[in-house]
């Protein structure tokens, strides 16, 4: 099991971070970027769990400014129009429509609510709120009730490439990635880590300066397998589901729906053809792990479209569910929904009087809208370890595929179908949106889709699986179908077991 990182002053890399989660690969990217040495480490494939399982939205969260959240709704609402920036191919700008019908919460509430959102995080780009009257607005097609909504913005991200183009970044930058690797124990050694590594090869010692926990559920698993770690902190595991039913209703508009208990519920354009409706808060008391949707989350969720949708939905209509486990900062709130979504990071530099200069930051919390600003605020808890490290500087650096403006997918969209004319715009608006500018190196000089090879299906081809395996650490073909895109809603039977053999017969 290579490094690729060169051994100096004694350890084999600076930073060894732990999880291929959005905040792992943030942190990565980041150090990498300042200069540092890094190792990234991931047991499954990046995104595997929960970066891959959310409701898939850069914003605010509206709803936690009800529990007091401001500081975190202003950070998140300043990384938004900043992400779109970075990445405008995978992030784009959503509106959201908030009907009164049913709301637990009077309307001047939500209104004074929303005047906060649209003032408090800079917002510049993206247009305010409004109110408008369902009864006379195509926005309200498809309702049971059609009285007054609030309007406002947000951004929807294609959330596990959002991962896998920060790692991207971060191995462009000189970082080492090692998917289905995993973290056996560390100790303190040596003024360092000395840390033990397992894949399908074995085993593997490597020392790094430094450690950073950043694995989501896992945290606390982590943590375990470390002589003498701090346990003052506590994480706390919440499930949230999710399903995919037909369209629901016309419009690239999307709904957030209050339901009796306060809780929030978004209906959400999804892949074309589908909406999809999360999420659930649930207290998971298990393991952390693969999850699945429980029947009774199930029932609230069309409960909730059956009241607010004129179409019904049975459990047979449901094309695909996921959920997955988030690790939240224990704050003691009394319900899974009422738990911060804030992050804190602990710096553990060991027993009194042990080695000062052996630091391992713990993640506890964090949402995928401020994983950029988590990882400043990571690389500031480490400066100290670091003192030649290079400064921040994320902020303004587009992530790979996205160096184009903000509003400018569709003429993106064009140029490709001019330089690639008897490709069909269908397929080529799907890379585009997947890989932004870096569409065209998957494309290459091919003139026509047979150029592209082998295809499997709903236009995946043999071109675009070697490029995912050569560059995006995709190994099978759930990596291909459910995370490095939603294709497996699109094609036909028996298309994962081709993809496996696929990937399986190519050259590593």
């Amino acid at each position: 099991m290579a490094s690729g990182n060169e051994t100096r002053d004694g350890f084999d890399t600076d930073l060894l971070v732990v999880g291929g989660g959005i905040n792992g690969a943030g942190i990565a990217r980041d150090a990498a970027g300042r200069g540092l040495r890094v190792t990234l480490v991931e047991q499954d494939d990046l995104a595997a769990h929960t970066s891959s399982a959310s409701t898939k939205l850069i914003h605010g969260g509206l709803r936690y400014l009800e529990y007091g959240e401001v500081r975190l709704v202003r950070e998140a609402l300043i990384e938004r129009e900043r992400l779109w920036a970075m990445a405008p191919h995978i992030i784009w700008p959503l509106r959201f429509v908030l009907p009164q019908t049913n709301s637990p919460r009077p309307a001047w509430m939500v209104r004074a609510g929303l005047f906060l959102y649209d003032h408090l995080g800079g917002r510049e780009r993206l247009p305010a709120t409004e109110t408008i009257r369902l009864a006379n607005d195509p926005r309200g097609d498809g309702l049971r009730q059609r009285g007054r909504a609030f309007v406002y913005s947000d951004c929807w991200v294609q959330d596990s490439r959002l991962v896998v183009l920060n790692a991207r970044d971060a191995a462009d930058r000189g970082a080492t990635v090692l998917t289905r690797t995993r973290l056996v124990d560390a100790a303190r050694a040596g003024g360092g880590w000395r840390a033990t590594l397992a894949d399908d090869g074995g085993e593997r010692t490597l020392t790094a300066r430094a450690l950073v926990n950043a694995a989501g559920p896992w945290v606390a698993d982590i943590l375990s397998r470390v002589p003498h770690a701090r346990d003052d902190r506590g994480v706390r595991l919440v499930k949230g589901s999710h399903i995919v039913v037909p369209r629901l209703y016309a419009g690239d508009h999307a709904f957030m729906l209050q339901n009796p208990d306060r809780r929030i519920v978004f209906a959400i354009p999804y892949e074309g053809a589908f909406t999809l409706v999360g999420t659930t808060d649930e207290a998971w008391e298990g393991a952390p792990g693969r999850a699945a949707i429980a029947p009774h989350e199930t029932d609230y969720l069309l409960e909730t479209i059956a009241r607010y949708f004129e179409a019904p939905v049975t459990r047979e209509q449901i094309v695909w569910s996921y959920a997955g486990i988030r690790p939240l900062y224990d704050d003691k709130a009394a319900s899974a929904s009422a738990v911060t979504r804030d992050y804190v990071l602990d710096l553990d530099r060991g027993p009194a009087g042990a080695n000062e200069n052996a630091p391992m930051l713990s993640i506890f919390g964090g949402k995928i809208t401020t994983y950029r600003k988590l990882a400043e605020h990571a690389m500031a808890e480490l400066a100290d370890t670091f003192p030649d490290a290079g400064g921040a500087w994320t902020a303004g650096a587009t992530l790979p595929g996205g160096d184009f403006p903000a509003e400018g997918f569709e003429p993106l969209v064009d140029s490709l179908a001019r330089d690639y004319p008897a490709i069909d715009r269908a397929l080529l608006r799907r890379l585009a949106r997947a890989y932004g500018t870096k569409a065209r190196v998957l494309l290459g000089e091919a003139h026509t889709a047979a150029d592209l090879g082998e295809e499997f299906g709903a236009g995946l081809t043999a071109r675009e699986l070697d490029y995912l395996a050569a560059t995006e650490w995709a190994r099978t073909a759930e990596d291909v179908l459910y995370r490095r895109s939603k294709l497996g809603l699109h094609v036909p039977p028996g298309t994962a077991e081709r993809v496996d053999a696929y990937l399986a017969r190519a050259p590593a």
